[in-house]
């Protein structure tokens, strides 16, 4: 990895761009190399200049933010990341974008105090993005086929619960893992992918269209039933009850635990592990950061299981990295096989 992190900033507005630029210079391990105002100018400062992370808007003249993605994807890849609008449209097309081998997405600031969160968020991400081997930025998965490992039980199970927790790069992630899931999973599903709000009921619906799962953005009330996958509503933090027969969501600002996240993947796990004991499985894939450490560990205290995304097909590996160091992962997967190490888990005689 070579530093400073040199980075091509592409976007048409003047005040956007200067914004980012004047970000971008505060940090020494950053180096703004130039600028493009359209999606073809930036192929050809791709070309020239060869940035490590490219900046990217989403609304563009001459040639918009995907178009622009698509074909960087398709020559040789870079990382990028994605400046979306606070918009509904502006959070559907960001859904696709990381489809297409974005690696992660900041949000336009759009009012005065925006400003702070986005220096405070993008030079992180950009130095994050930066790390990404090459490889693995083909179309949001890695461009070399990898050869799943078998899964082979050999743990007492019965699992009633599937709790998953990622960030960066885990939209993909969860792409692929939801979409090998069975439908008549016996077992419930609920995730924390971490995004700003308005951007986890998009990408519910888009994975369910994909996916033979039902897969919704989770309601308060919502019960956890086999065969659906509920994602944790950004800006809330989510939460399991029992009620009588039946466990349900309760959504709330505040979890009782510190965290920086809303919602938080410890929040999540250690409600699952309360809940659920034995019974439950924890999966812990590509993100930065720690978060799941603490919520993995109340599910191996009660009993339950942990599954951990592997190095090597790991967008960003903090999370799953923080697991597998405090000795929390039972199996260590390639992204590949992890659907199929569920479905053995969740079948496994009680």
């Amino acid at each position: 990895m070579n530093w400073p992190v040199k980075v091509l900033v592409v976007d048409d507005s003047a005040f956007s761009r200067r914004l980012i630029i004047d970000i971008l210079s505060t940090d020494p391990e950053i180096q703004v190399v130039g600028y493009a105002r359209n999606g073809m100018e930036a192929l050809e400062k791709v070309a020239s200049l060869k940035p490590q992370v490219v900046t990217l808007d989403l609304e563009m003249p001459v040639m918009d933010g995907l178009e622009t993605l698509k074909k960087l994807m398709a020559g040789t890849p870079v990382a990028v990341i994605m400046l979306s609008a606070h918009t509904a449209a502006g959070a559907e097309v960001t859904i696709q974008a990381l489809e297409l081998g974005a690696v992660d997405f900041v949000l336009k600031p759009a009012k005065p105090g925006d400003i702070k969160d986005l220096a405070r968020v993008l030079p992180e991400k950009i130095k994050a993005a930066a790390r990404v081997p090459r490889e693995r930025l083909c179309s949001g998965r890695p461009c070399r086929e990898i050869i799943p490992a078998p899964f082979i039980s050999h743990m007492k199970g019965g699992v009633e619960v599937v709790a998953i927790g990622t960030s960066t790069g885990g939209p993909a992630a969860l792409q692929q893992v939801l979409t090998a899931l069975p439908a008549d999973l016996p077992a419930g599903v609920v995730v924390v992918q971490h995004m700003p709000p308005g951007f986890t009921g998009p990408l519910a619906r888009r994975l369910n269209e994909l996916a033979a799962l039902e897969i919704r953005e989770a309601a308060d009330g919502d019960i956890i039933r086999p065969g659906m996958a509920l994602i944790a509503p950004a800006g809330k933090q989510m939460l399991l009850e029992r009620h009588g027969g039946n466990v349900q969501v309760l959504l709330a600002e505040e979890a009782g635990i510190p965290t920086l996240f809303k919602p938080s993947v410890d929040v999540l796990f250690l409600s699952v592990a309360r809940i659920y004991g034995y019974r439950s499985l924890g999966v812990i894939l590509t993100g930065m950061g720690n978060d799941g450490v603490r919520g993995l560990k109340a599910i191996k205290e009660q009993g339950g299981r942990v599954l951990a995304q592997d190095e090597d097909t790991s967008i960003v590996y903090g999370m799953p990295r923080a697991a597998v160091e405090a000795g929390l992962a039972d199996q260590i997967l390639p992204l590949p096989a992890i659907a199929a190490a569920i479905v053995s888990l969740v079948a496994a005689a009680p």
